[in-house]
């Protein structure tokens, strides 16, 4: 059958006759989603080998959300969370979206910086040109570090030396801008900052402290943006107050705080299923929701179309990987990755955006209409009487 992402009845099945439709729907082979199960997923014994100290393994609730198409393509999205309504909404906003062709995404290369911090500078401005005359000798000493990156065609792209004025004193501070392909990169990007830090010293003529990524991925970034019909979001007015909750969203800071949450309730729900590091997601995404003026907006926008309909779009970094970390040693990640047929990190980043603003444009729909108790409160409702049923 072909790939599509709205199975039939997939609300109304068992989580077994889910995990049927769905592989069938992937066009995946019998028993693809075996590790989403619990059986043959992620043991003690195998998260021994990714953290510290274990002594079990805690499960999170994973759905799939349906009727996405991203870039014209069908794809059904797992997502773990323990929110009530979450995949309900996303999959909601995407039916309504699929109307008008879905969302459409894309990506600026792979990109992830490292800095290196020089302390005890006595001429930071002349340091800093000194470090970049070597531009040429540090990037090459820096593939070095990974020649199998190299080989995928990734590798340092860059050196940027900055001064920065703190409360100690002016540091220099020398960025690594480093292609990393498919992978998240953290690892790929921090070898290197520790290998360069002495010569980059030598060069500044101080001592090196700081060596680490920044998780502030400005120059890795992911678009989403989808026109959706006003007559099947509730009619004009709908759309105008969904226009207007976006506005405050970018005007006010306390209501932005919160639009951007249920934007990473998509968002992070998807990181964790795929066994991203969510942590740096959520870092990059509010750190790009400082604007200029220092202050913290929205990371969506909602506008009105010439014709009526509802306009939105969302712009924020998204670091992810398919390759290395818990991406690899996590059998339900990768059972994951499967399901939604991701081929490379930027399609996944593709993805990941879309679903956040699938998420965005249901909050904001009910917060317009019914309010966002109905539907959340019925499902609390539910898990609330299955808990007080267990413990009777």
């Amino acid at each position: 059958m072909a790939r599509t992402s709205r199975p039939t009845d997939f609300r109304h099945g068992t989580p077994a006759e889910r995990r049927d439709l769905a592989t069938r729907a992937a066009g995946l082979p019998d028993g693809a989603l075996t590790a989403v199960t619990g059986e043959g997923g992620l043991t003690p014994e195998r998260a021994e080998t990714m953290i510290e100290n274990v002594v079990g393994v805690l499960g999170v609730p994973l759905g799939i959300a349906t009727n996405f198409i991203v870039n014209d393509l069908e794809v059904l999205v797992p997502m773990a969370t323990e929110e009530p309504s979450v995949v309900a909404a996303a999959s909601h906003a995407a039916r309504i979206a699929r109307a008008s062709g879905g969302f459409h995404a894309s990506t600026s290369a792979p990109v992830m910086q490292a800095q290196i911090q020089v302390l005890d500078v006595p001429d930071p401005q002349a340091a800093r040109l000194r470090v970049l005359a070597a531009r040429e000798e540090l990037m090459a000493a820096g593939d070095a570090q990974d020649p199998s990156l190299v080989s995928f065609g990734g590798g340092v792209r860059d050196i940027v030396a900055r001064t920065v004025p703190t409360r100690v004193g002016t540091h220099l501070l020398v960025h690594l801008v480093v292609d990393v392909r498919d992978a998240m990169g953290a690892n790929a990007v921090n070898t290197m900052a520790e290998a360069l830090a002495p010569r980059i010293a030598e060069l500044a003529g101080g001592r090196p402290l700081l060596r680490i990524l920044t998780n502030k991925a400005d120059q890795r970034l992911a678009r989403a943006h989808a026109v959706l019909d006003a007559t099947e979001l509730g009619g004009p007015r709908v759309v105008r107050d969904m226009v207007a909750a976006g506005a405050l969203a970018e005007a006010d800071p306390y209501r932005a705080a919160t639009h951007n949450k249920g934007i990473m309730n998509g968002i992070t729900a998807v990181a964790l299923a795929t066994g991203n590091d969510t942590r740096a997601i959520e870092a990059g995404a509010h750190s790009h929701a400082v604007g200029p003026d220092g202050r913290y907006g929205s990371l969506s926008h909602f506008e009105e179309t010439a014709d009526g309909d509802l306009a939105v779009s969302l712009e924020l970094p998204m670091a992810v990987g398919i390759i290395g970390g818990a991406t690899k040693t996590h059998p339900s990640a990768g059972a994951a990755l499967q399901l939604m047929g991701i081929t490379d990190a930027a399609q996944l980043a593709e993805v990941i955006t879309s679903v956040g603003l699938a998420q965005n444009v249901a909050a904001l729909r009910a917060l317009a209409t019914e309010g966002i108790q109905r539907g959340h409160m019925t499902l609390h409702r539910r898990s609330v009487a299955s808990a007080q049923s267990d413990a009777s």
